[in-house]
């Protein structure tokens, strides 16, 4: 086998991860390389070719995902046997296999967003996208209109059939790069003035804070408890502000993980009536069938809801949904087609595609268990902490121990080869931030690498400096 790799790789031929993966599907499919050959170690094969072993484990990445290599845990990298079309997305033994470790033989490990597991999604969308390149039912020539939208709309309607949303048509649903596109074009669609004032949590996702900027409006935080927004603050913030939008994420907050139960969800609704103003109701870390209607159920003159397949199928898409209330989606429209005519056509044909593949169920159960076992693992080795987490939530929450300031073991932490978020990325500019943090699944890493993070991790939650300087 070592006659298959040359001295060093050609130059001028683009990313060297490529000349890697090309010589390899060479001698894949020049018999040289046979099913189950065990190719060299990442580390072994980087020193051989005189590059970096991140290159190398790029590379056998790519044809992982393309079945041509099947990665083993504790045993190595092999050439796979040929695809058996039938059987091409039938679900993986363990979700947690070595097929879908993104970041092997590594010891960094970045928290700061969730990774999902790759379960067969890859697989899948790569096999709808190759029909679609072959006969798009969009075609090839045309800008993107509400007419070939309509079956990826349709599509969404089926996917959220769990959701607790309402009534809901196509007609009601607005597509968007992603979730955070969505809340823009709410915000476009909705607010009115030279300032406009929206209305957040006092610790919310920073993408409400973002948009807002966008659109040259004031943010004001308002006071939390257990349950989620006090709805007497919400009163006085909305009267003394004269908001007209108060944003959250009642389902699956972020970053602290609370659930907003539905009798606190009414009494919100009744200050938002009494003082006419709208919500967003941000569930895209929603990966679950819903425990209580969004706010478009309780208040459907002006609940509009905001959802994305990144967290429960793949971030790299850009696939996300706005929800108008029922009959109210022309200014979502406008707000779409002005900013950007609509998703590009290949992708509105692959979301109708994708969302109703009966294959679906399946890989979202799986992607749901796979978040679940590295949680469990955090919960595991973190527990005697004031630890924050629920199942099938991709992230965690952890206020510090005494002796910690969330800035300074953020930096102790990626010392350690771990990046996760403090508490002040998530509180507006001149409130008062939480000595906490949030770090979430990366189950691009295998676990016993995600363990590993963890251990390092309570090390330093064990060992706070508690320095006096003078």
């Amino acid at each position: 086998m070592d006659t298959i790799w040359p001295q060093t790789l050609p130059t001028g031929a683009g990313p060297k991860y490529k000349a890697v993966v090309q010589i390899i599907r060479d001698a894949v499919s020049g018999g040289t390389l046979t099913q189950g050959t065990r190719l060299p170690p990442v580390r072994d094969l980087a020193w051989r070719l005189k590059i970096t072993p991140g290159t190398v484990a790029r590379a056998y990445t790519v044809l992982t995902d393309e079945g041509l290599l099947n990665a083993e845990v504790g045993r190595g990298t092999f050439v796979a046997a040929p695809v058996d079309e039938e059987a091409a997305f039938a679900p993986p033994i363990e979700v947690d296999s070595a097929a879908h470790n993104r970041e092997a033989q590594s010891w960094r490990v970045n928290m700061m967003s969730p990774h999902l597991p790759s379960v067969g999604q890859a697989a899948l969308i790569r096999g709808l996208l190759a029909d679609i390149a072959r006969d798009p039912p969009s075609g090839m020539m045309h800008y993107p209109n509400r007419t070939n939208a309509r079956p990826a709309r349709e599509a969404v309607v089926q996917w959220l059939a769990d959701a607790q949303v309402g009534h809901l048509d196509q007609g009601d649903v607005v597509l968007a790069n992603g979730g955070q596109s969505a809340i823009l074009l709410v915000m476009q669609a909705l607010l009115k003035g030279r300032k406009p004032v929206v209305l957040v949590e006092e610790l919310s996702y920073p993408g409400f804070r973002r948009a807002a900027e966008l659109v040259r409006a004031d943010v004001v935080p308002v006071a939390m408890d257990a349950q989620g927004v006090i709805p007497e603050a919400l009163a006085r913030a909305t009267a003394q502000h004269d908001a007209q939008l108060f944003c959250t994420s009642p389902a699956v907050h972020n970053p602290t993980c609370l659930f907003t139960p539905l009798e606190r969800r009414l009494e919100l609704v009744e200050v938002a009536r009494a003082h006419d103003l709208q919500i967003i109701d941000d569930d895209c870390y929603q990966i679950a069938a819903a425990k209580s209607p969004s706010y478009r159920m309780l208040a459907p003159e002006r609940g509009w809801y905001v959802t994305s397949i990144s967290k429960s199928l793949t971030p790299a898409l850009r696939v996300g949904a706005a929800i108008a209330p029922h009959g109210r989606a022309a200014p979502l429209r406008r707000a779409s087609e002005h900013a950007f005519f609509g998703l590009p056509t290949p992708i509105l044909d692959l979301t109708a595609a994708l969302l109703t593949h009966p294959q679906l169920p399946v890989l979202t159960e799986q992607v749901r268990t796979g978040i679940n076992q590295y949680v469990q693992a955090a919960a595991n080795i973190l527990g005697g902490y004031d630890l924050h987490w629920r199942e099938n939530v991709p992230f965690v929450w952890l206020p510090l121990p005494e002796g910690w300031r969330a800035t300074a073991f953020c930096q102790a932490a990626e010392a350690q080869g771990v990046q996760v978020r403090a508490g002040e990325e998530f509180a507006c500019r001149e409130a008062r931030s939480p000595h906490a943090i949030r770090f979430a699944v990366n189950a691009g890493v295998k676990l016993e690498a995600f363990e590993a993070a963890m251990g390092r991790l309570r090390v330093l939650l064990d060992n706070p400096p508690e320095q006096i300087n003078v």
